[in-house]
């Protein structure tokens, strides 16, 4: 089998992948902050990544995979006075939704979810690292402030210089910053936050910046240094840059081997933004699609490039992922599992071997379920369901997935559809064929397929 390679955004190439300790891996991406319900921006993050650590463990790697929740910053704390609730009861109720989402899209829960309202002591002894090596300060207003020209490497990540990071900086006069791009590391209290929101520190009494809890939960759960850090392209700079800074800062040595960032989300060639009117949490899409349709379209692309969402693109994915359910319903899979060194395997190795290429990887899925539909072979079909499974896909029964669906929610339930068929069948048994082709029309403009088989049987599936 082909050797990994991983394009790794600080090297701008392709690496082949190395472990720091051999046949473990060490991973990290960054997830929500949980103020509100997840959108489509985050539920590409939670499938890509989880593809990612699929794929490593199928690979034979032993994976600690961490991904963080950022329960405590500025939106939460508007957010949680403006509701009259708590900070705790606001986010721990979108931490039950974030959970929600990511397991209707088939997304395992990661080794580690910290909070980082429950890292705040390793926070600070890093902030206080960070000090010592003179990289961070307390301004005048009372915040603590990492110095950004203090750390030769700043950014390394994003290719920005310093030079021109500074154009066109203004340096607030509401702040202590000796210099514009300096970043929080630890925010001094306000008298009108809660005190939920407030901790006692060298400093002062306050909260820590939003930076400063990734580096000091990664290397908390993962060590000073280890193999990959995820996210999304938006966090590229200045989240991931400042991360760098810090903890390269605080250990005086390399942070992370490889850095992984996923494409944006695109609405119809525009970028998604609730000022456009084209913001779609999840739960909004899943009103339309079922889950998988959703986790299929996102895994049709290649996790770098930019992803366009529309109705258009989610309804010919669903008809996709349908014809794949089919090949399976209509040919059930034999018992067993994965063979490993069948020529469709290792195609889909190679594939998600060169960067998680999984376009070629589900191109291979499509090969195999025609050859499932020539073939009539029930092993055929089994490995066609086993090295779907890798990508989290065609592990529900076909008929669930064929018959129902969230498409239900928008049309026909299936107690509908059944007594149609009904009716339909009644209609042709009393030679009302025009009645008959009458209420198939109504099925079919329904998004509803029929399909008669010998012995008068009608089987149905949603388009």
């Amino acid at each position: 089998m082909s050797e990994l390679k991983i394009y790794n955004t600080l090297a701008r190439d392709k690496q082949t992948f190395s472990p720091i300790e051999p046949g473990k891996v060490r991973l990290y991406v960054c997830g929500m902050t949980v103020y509100d319900y997840c959108h489509i921006g985050h539920a590409r993050v939670l499938v890509v990544f989880d593809m990612v650590q699929r794929w490593l463990r199928a690979s034979g790697y032993e994976v600690t995979y961490v991904r963080n929740i950022t329960d405590i910053d500025d939106k939460i704390i508007k957010r949680a006075v403006e509701n009259g609730e708590t900070i705790a009861q606001l986010t721990n109720r979108f931490i039950d939704a974030m959970n929600e989402d990511a397991a209707a899209l088939g997304v395992q829960r990661p080794d580690h979810e910290p909070r980082a309202t429950r890292y705040v002591p390793q926070m600070l002894d890093l902030i206080g690292k960070l000090e010592k090596n003179g990289l961070a300060y307390k301004a005048s207003d009372g915040d603590v402030n990492y110095s950004v020209r203090d750390f030769p490497g700043y950014g390394k990540l994003s290719g920005k210089s310093l030079d021109d990071l500074r154009a066109g900086e203004r340096v607030d006069v509401n702040t202590g910053k000796r210099d514009p791009l300096d970043f929080v590391l630890w925010k001094a209290a306000k008298p009108a936050e809660p005190d939920e929101a407030k901790w006692d520190s060298p400093w002062g009494c306050g909260r820590p910046g939003w930076h400063i809890e990734c580096s000091a939960m990664s290397s908390d759960l993962l060590g000073d240094h280890f193999d990959i850090h995820g996210g999304g392209q938006d966090l590229q700079f200045p989240h991931h840059e400042n991360e760098i800074a810090q903890s390269e800062g605080a250990h005086q040595h390399t942070f992370v081997n490889y850095w992984m960032h996923n494409g944006f989300v695109r609405i119809d060639n525009e970028k998604m933004s609730k000022s456009l009117g084209n913001f779609f949490t999840i739960r909004d899409v899943l009103k339309k699609y079922d889950p998988e349709v959703l986790r299929f379209f996102i895994l049709r692309a290649h996790y770098r490039s930019p992803l366009n969402y529309s109705d258009a693109h989610l309804d010919d994915a669903r008809q996709a992922l349908t014809r794949l359910y089919t090949a399976l319903k209509d040919v059930p899979p034999e018992a067993g599992g994965l063979v490993a060194d069948d020529a469709h395997a290792l195609r889909l190795a190679d594939a998600l071997n060169d960067d998680f290429n999984t376009p070629v990887a589900i191109a291979v899925l499509f090969e195999l379920a025609n050859e499932v539909n020539r073939s009539r072979s029930p092993a055929q079909a089994r490995q066609l369901k086993a090295l779907a499974g890798i990508l989290g896909l065609l592990q529900r029964e076909p008929g669930e997935y064929l018959k129902g669906g969230v498409a239900a929610t928008d049309g026909l339930g299936e107690a509908e559809i059944e007594a149609l068929i009904a009716a339909r069948k009644a209609a042709k048994a009393g030679k009302n064929f025009a009645e008959a082709d009458r209420i198939r029309a109504e099925l079919t403009e329904a998004g509803i397929i029929l399909e008669d088989k010998p012995g008068r049987l009608t089987e149905w599936r949603r388009a």
